[in-house]
């Protein structure tokens, strides 16, 4: 009887440890679908010109939409006091207003939600024992970013309500950095915790597609200064721009270093170019992996994510051509998210899964 308890002792630990882990993880995709919709309404906001509708950062109170007409009226005068108004869209009705109000409302309500649904489960898992000890620092550091997340939201609206009818593009690219960066950590953590069934990669493969991950996240911030700056809405042919591969006036600014930050022609030409550059290392990377595993699971994935940069590449193709209509650019972001999670899987997979706490016990 003794030695039957001793044998089923570890192969229950080992069952509860696989349900904690589903449970963990399922909560984390829930929170990647959040995150994913809460970008690309953010993307949405952006490019209906809405950002600047709530002129006040409220976490808490915030939440509560105006609820009559005295409510509604306040809100449009407050509106009414700063530049983007004043100088681009003076005479703009209530309904018009409310309309742009909505999309930021939007935004910041499903950033609440974000929080909610992280920090809640969290507790939860944290206090009934269902965190593994190496998770808690991780999570912690991911509400402590998304906190960050919403201040820096703040920053860069605020950077568009005194001197200039639009928000800074450098915090722009930076909210839309720190966004992605919390998406990609969880879903990092998030395959970690899923069971892998073709075993680690080698050290080749799993450093390129961790350059894979960095090279996606800066081609995403350099997007992040095109749609700062609205420099998607010029220029819009492919391959040439302005009639040349590389067309002139790309350093025409004073000093030289600020055009590939504030010159919208510098900043899409470099946007482009990383597009390029992204689209190559995939191919590399497809190349590499082949070489070092052919046939394994890492190889194709390798290929899997090499098919999603060139898609990526022709959405933002059509985007360009069609002068940033609204879906196709939502679409152009929604795809950034998607190559940048599945890269970060990707690499994931490619060390394997977290080992199991028990066993992390037992060699210590």
């Amino acid at each position: 009887m003794a030695s039957m308890e001793t044998t089923s002792g570890p192969a229950e630990k080992m069952l509860k440890a696989e349900r904690n882990r589903f449970l963990v993880r399922s909560w984390l995709y829930v929170v990647l679908v959040m995150i994913f919709a809460l970008v690309v309404v953010g993307g949405a906001t952006r490019l209906t010109d809405s950002g600047l509708s709530i002129t006040e950062w409220k976490p808490i109170h915030g939440v509560i939409p105006p609820l009559s007409g005295a409510e509604w009226q306040e809100e449009f005068e407050k509106y009414r006091q700063i530049p983007e108004y004043q100088q681009i869209n003076k005479g703009m009705s209530l309904d018009e207003f409310k309309t742009i109000f909505w999309w930021e409302w939007a935004h910041r309500f499903l950033a609440r939600g974000v929080g909610f649904v992280f920090a809640l489960p969290l507790a939860f898992f944290w206090f009934t024992g269902r965190l593994e000890s190496h998770l808690k620092p991780k999570l912690v550091g991911l509400l402590a970013l998304g906190g960050l997340q919403g201040a820096v939201g703040w920053w860069m609206v605020a950077s568009g309500l005194v001197d200039r009818v639009d928000v800074s593009q450098y915090r722009l690219a930076t909210h839309l950095t720190i966004a992605c960066l919390i998406f990609l950590v969880t879903m990092v953590i998030a395959r970690g915790l899923a069971p892998h069934s073709g075993g680690t990669s080698g050290d080749s493969t799993r450093k390129f597609a961790g350059w894979m991950i960095v090279a996606v996240l800066i081609q995403i911030y350099l997007g992040g200064l095109v749609a700062g700056l609205d420099a998607g809405f010029t220029y819009n042919t492919w391959p040439l721009m302005d009639g040349a591969v590389v067309p002139g006036g790309l350093f025409v600014q004073s000093p030289f270093w600020i055009n590939p930050f504030e010159n919208p022609k510098t900043v899409q030409f470099i946007h482009r170019i990383g597009a390029y550059t992204v689209l190559a290392l995939a191919l590399v990377h497809v190349y590499q992996a082949w070489a070092a595993e052919a046939g394994s699971t890492h190889s194709r994935r390798a290929v899997v994510l090499a098919l999603l940069v060139v898609a990526q590449a022709l959405v933002g193709i059509i985007t360009l051509v069609m002068v940033v209509p609204l879906g196709w650019a939502l679409v152009h972001q929604g795809m950034a998210l998607v190559v940048l999670g599945f890269a970060a899987a990707h690499w994931r997979a490619c060390k394997g899964a977290y080992p199991p706490e028990h066993a992390v016990m037992t060699r210590s």
